[in-house]
């Protein structure tokens, strides 16, 4: 018979019966062994959650969520989940033309009039949401830069330095101001972009007049169930997992906001939240909560095909098509320290992530080996 475990913050779920508790401890025993030799006790690690037929069936942390404290990782620490925030801004993006309040087959510039419309008018939300938009990222980064972009469009910051480490919204897509050309024809090649993503911020701004946290959490986070979700600035919460990265000499040393370039944008990858919740995100996903199926079915669609073999990329989700193996809808993260996946296998009824803190591991050779383990116990 099932056993039964008691999740803080969720409804009571549990772990599927596989037969007997033997085979579910060699499903557990066989991801303990995957991750406990990566990740050690006493440095940055991770959490581990499965979930199977809306049934979590593993949930682990290893490892240590702040080095300064001690406090160890478990699926109730808050991590930033980096560039998985994207699929949130897909969401929003589908509720908004959903609400009748922009259509994704407008041009950009019909939002941004202050952006050069004969670069912007060629430019779609699709475009934009399936990183095929042709926008550079030409943020300034040197001082050169910084001199040409100032003189231009001002800022309220003093030098290129503190601009790469405390931008965020409205300032960060400024730059596409003075844009004269793309990098190629909207639509006909795939270039991975965040400037583009944290667009999405101010779209939500400019269409409903609410603050971007507030609309989120009305409209995306609240109907999926989740209560601990958080965007920069000012996180303070409990529970809040720092990201690290080894200096010359193999230190842990923070890598998160305030030493990581362009950190604080917040629709391109600034969500902060815990694996629990990130769990309900993909039910409530999954169970037509938060939009339609069909709203659903087409973020999922793939657009375009990816650098990364056998995968393609929808709005805000990559599509994996491996021959041979069940198709995936993933997305991975990864902003200082922090490294993050989370894939679904809707075949298989099959969701799992691996939230990091730490990001000197290979992660899809990670998921492959969760792959793995799934497939010999039979929950794939």
């Amino acid at each position: 018979m099932p056993v039964v475990m008691k999740i803080p913050g969720l409804a009571v779920l549990g772990l599927l019966a596989f037969g007997c508790v033997s085979g579910v401890d060699r499903f557990a025993s066989g991801l303990d062994g995957v991750f406990a030799p990566a990740f050690p006790s006493d440095e940055p690690g991770c959490a581990v959650v499965v979930v199977k037929s809306g049934k979590i069936v593993y949930d682990r942390g290893f490892g240590i969520a702040d080095m300064a404290t001690g406090e160890k990782i478990s699926s109730s620490t808050v991590f930033n989940i980096c560039s998985v925030s994207k699929q949130f801004s897909a969401v929003a993006m589908e509720l908004l033309a959903a609400d009748g309040l922009l259509s994704l087959d407008d041009p950009v510039s019909r939002l941004f009039p202050e952006f050069p419309a004969e670069v912007f008018d060629k430019v779609t939300w699709r475009h934009v949401l399936s990183h095929t938009s042709g926008i550079p990222d030409a943020r300034p980064r040197t001082e050169e830069d910084w001199e040409r972009y100032r003189a231009a469009v001002g800022s309220e910051f003093s030098n290129v330095e503190d601009y790469k480490y405390h931008v965020d919204e409205p300032e960060n897509s400024r730059y596409m101001e003075l844009l004269t050309g793309l990098s190629f024809e909207p639509g006909t090649a795939y270039e991975y972009m965040n400037p583009t993503y944290s667009l999405v911020e101010k779209v939500v701004e400019r269409v409903t007049g609410e603050r971007f946290e507030d609309w989120m959490r009305q409209r995306v986070f609240e109907p999926a169930g989740m209560i601990a979700e958080y965007f920069h600035p000012g996180i303070a919460c409990g529970h809040l997992a720092h990201g690290y990265e080894r200096d010359a000499s193999g230190v842990w040393q923070l890598s998160e906001y305030g030493n990581t370039t362009f950190f604080r944008t917040r629709a391109d990858g600034g969500i902060y939240t815990t694996p629990l919740e990130f769990v309900k995100w993909n039910a409530a996903l999954y169970g037509d909560k938060v939009m339609t199926a069909a709203m659903r079915e087409e973020v999922h669609t793939p657009r375009i095909a990816t650098d990364i073999p056998d995968t393609y990329y929808g709005y805000g989700w990559f599509i994996e098509r491996r021959p041979g193996q069940p198709g995936k809808i993933y997305h991975t993260g990864d902003n200082g320290g922090f490294f993050i996946y989370e894939g679904s296998i809707p075949s298989s009824d099959v969701f799992y992530l691996i939230f990091a803190n730490r990001c000197d591991w290979d992660r899809y050779k990670f998921a492959s080996r969760v792959d793995s383990v799934l497939a010999v116990s039979g929950l794939l």
